[in-house]
């Protein structure tokens, strides 16, 4: 019998060969995305000192979603987590797509993510 590779095992391997590109320093940190079933979420990441500089989700009470999962909330998240970076005095950062397609719910993020002020 042949058994079927998951989607998810595929995703992070392809996020592993992208890591090895991509890192966030402390000057143009890392905007990694993680796209589940029902929730969207978005960490700013410093990977020289490992932290997170902030982060934002569809769980968020600011968004004020009722459903997580689509479009709309994607952009939603998107513009939080532009606010809190710029709040935070970053404007420049590395964009980690996390092995996703650049499509639907993750394009979404990072167009709203760049229409409020973040460049990348």
């Amino acid at each position: 019998m042949i058994s079927k590779i998951s989607k998810n095992v595929s995703r992070q391997k392809r996020h592993l060969r992208i890591r090895q590109n991509i890192s966030g320093t402390t000057e143009k940190p890392r905007l990694n995305v993680f796209r589940s079933n029902k929730q969207i979420y978005a960490q700013i990441i410093d990977d020289v000192n490992g932290k997170t500089l902030c982060s934002a989700s569809s769980l968020d009470k600011e968004c004020g979603l009722a459903k997580g999962s689509d479009i709309a909330a994607a952009t939603a998240v998107g513009t939080l987590i532009a606010k809190r970076a710029l709040a935070a005095n970053i404007k420049d950062v590395v964009f980690d797509r996390g092995g996703y397609l650049y499509h639907g719910r993750v394009k979404a993020l990072a167009d709203a993510a760049r229409a409020a002020g973040l460049q990348f």
